[in-house]
């Protein structure tokens, strides 16, 4: 009985650090851009023009 004494505020209190944690993350923007970054570690190479601006420029290879 007297490791629920302390194992209750334990679990409550990692409970809440997590939840904090989490708010955190939501409102620094953690969550903004969800495929972005599985795409970045999949991709191969340096990052490639964007198709508009290689339409301006007349420098596109097909």
């Amino acid at each position: 009985m007297t490791s629920l004494a302390w194992l209750m505020p334990a679990a409550l209190t990692l409970g809440l650090m997590g939840l904090a944690g989490f708010l955190w993350a939501l409102r620094s923007g953690q969550f903004e851009d969800l495929e972005g970054a599985g795409w970045r570690a999949i991709e191969d190479g340096e990052p490639t023009k964007t198709l508009s601006s290689q339409d301006e420029s007349g420098d596109r290879h097909a």
